[in-house]
């Protein structure tokens, strides 16, 4: 298991336990995250379990693959240089301590 922030869009910080190998996302809903609602059901489709990367440890995260980009950028709510999808990050060792927001305006 691989331990990952979430800060929830009212300041709650939920500590959450992610499976090697599995989409953030799953993680998040798992653990009842305020916010991740995931209607695409993981596909980079709907953009509505946007994260801001708050804290990451170095080159622990790939740069977003071209759909995630482009979701990012044409379907979520005020997108910045540190938005990602939870749902296209898979869990490694690597992530422990990830501290991800929780976008707002959904």
């Amino acid at each position: 298991m691989v331990q990952v922030v979430f800060i929830e869009q009212d300041g709650t910080r939920r500590e959450v336990d992610a499976v090697e190998g599995e989409p953030l996302m799953y993680a998040a809903r798992g653990a009842g995250v305020e916010g991740i609602i995931a209607e695409c059901g993981g596909s980079a489709m709907c953009a509505t379990c946007h994260c801001y990367v708050v804290d990451a440890p170095d080159g622990v995260l790939p740069p977003p693959e071209p759909q995630e980009a482009d979701t990012i950028e044409f379907m979520a709510h005020e997108p910045q240089d540190n938005s990602r999808l939870p749902c296209q990050i898979k869990a490694t060792a690597a992530m422990e301590g990830l501290v991800l927001q929780v976008a707002t305006g959904r």
